[in-house]
């Protein structure tokens, strides 16, 4: 069973709906399996405790 992990800042429902929709379709795709099999875990960081660049993604 695939698990896929996405760590990211936070995003609108209806957008991690499609990304958990598109990720599961290219598993099934690739490894010919049942849709049931994979997982997708959507980890959420606030803008304020990741950063790039020397910078808070909060300060952009």
């Amino acid at each position: 069973m695939p698990i896929v992990t996405v760590q990211q800042g936070p995003r609108d429902t209806e957008l991690k709906r499609d990304l958990v929709k598109r990720i599961t379709d290219a598993f099934v795709d690739a490894y010919r399996i049942p849709a049931e099999t994979v997982q997708v875990w959507i980890h959420e960081v606030p803008t304020d405790s990741w950063g790039a660049a020397g910078r808070l993604t909060a300060d952009k």
